[in-house]
């Protein structure tokens, strides 16, 4: 009798830990295979032409650390809305809340931008980027100011 209970408590613990460790290696699996949070960099390259590049955010403990900004401000334009060659009138990011927009580039590359798009908008410098908002509603950003800016 002891050794039937023994046996039964060994399958039941043995089954316990297996189930266990199935359940920790989905969860590895799942967070390994979880997409990536991207943000766009914009920045003046030494050919004097604004570029850009995807950088992944990094989630180590749940959360991604961001550069010191000093203010916010919330900007809305409409629809059809053109800023043409301009550069940025300082490091910040702009992170679109509501609308779409498009970013043009460098050759004449375009990058859309949507809802939750963060931008670390650094081209303050040569020819700049255009700026559109597309659809048919209103483009709300929030745009953070760096911290290190000039007379911060």
């Amino acid at each position: 009798m002891t050794r039937k209970i023994l046996a039964l408590l060994f399958v039941f613990a043995a089954g316990a830990i297996v189930g266990h460790l199935a359940t920790r290696s989905a969860a590895v699996v799942q967070a390994q295979s979880r997409k990536p949070v991207m943000m766009l960099r914009m920045f003046t390259g030494p050919d004097n032409q604004t570029h850009a590049e995807e950088v992944p955010l990094d989630f180590a403990g749940g959360a991604s650390k961001l550069l010191p900004i000093t203010s916010g401000e919330l900007h809305v334009a409409s629809p059809g809305n053109v800023i043409d060659w301009h550069r940025a009138p300082r490091r910040q990011y702009v992170i679109t809340l509501s609308g779409h927009g498009e970013l043009e580039v460098a050759g004449g590359k375009k990058i859309p931008v949507g809802p939750g798009q963060i931008d670390l908008v650094e081209d303050t410098t040569g020819k700049g980027h255009i700026t559109r908002v597309t659809g048919t509603e209103d483009r709300i950003t929030l745009q953070l100011r760096l911290a290190d800016q000039a007379g911060n």
